[in-house]
């Protein structure tokens, strides 16, 4: 199988289903931030603090690896049979969510992102989640998107901001909060 098949040089793309649309297409856009997040993830992943943490990441990029592959579908063609995300897959993020935040310090200020470049990048992972949310927000109001799709990005670009916190913790680096000027 080659990589390139150039069915995309005119600036369109196929879903699955077979559908051929543009690729400054929502659905594209959607399906495309949340790859870059999976991306950025996989970099956060190799980081040295977070080594101990390698399964939890295998765990949120293949959900990531589920929801893109159900953006990348037809929604109006029967798919193949793909892998969906569960209620369960929620809860394990709140579950460190919650484990992580009793062991933390009451959040008092905004924080800026910084301090440690494993912090940051964790932060750069968070802003992408976030568009990736957002993305797919506008695209559920054009064609319906299975409801726990964005709960569970609401919830994991929670789980980084405090995974963030949970590692300037680790690296006992101070948080650094925002002071508004007066």
């Amino acid at each position: 199988m080659k990589i390139y098949t150039k069915t995309g040089d005119l600036g369109d793309t196929g879903l699955i289903g077979g559908t051929r649309v543009p690729k400054s297409d929502l659905r594209i856009e959607a399906y495309g931030t949340v790859d870059e997040l999976n991306s950025y993830l996989g970099l956060l992943r190799d980081q040295e603090i977070n080594q101990k943490r390698q399964e939890l990441f295998q765990e949120i990029q293949d959900r990531l690896f589920t929801i893109g592959s159900s953006l990348a579908c037809d929604p109006d063609k029967p798919n193949k049979i793909l892998p969906d995300l569960k209620e369960s897959d929620i809860q394990f993020l709140e579950g460190f969510i919650d484990q992580y935040t009793s062991q933390l310090e009451p959040l008092r200020n905004f924080i800026i992102p910084g301090g440690h470049p494993s912090i940051s990048i964790g932060h750069v992972c968070r802003s992408v989640c976030r568009r990736a949310e957002r993305n797919c927000v506008a695209l559920h109001r054009e064609s319906p998107l299975d409801p726990l799709l964005l709960q569970y990005l609401n919830r994991l670009s929670d789980f980084l901001f405090t995974l963030c916190r949970w590692m300037h913790k680790e690296l006992r680096v101070s948080e650094i909060a925002w002071k508004p000027r007066k």
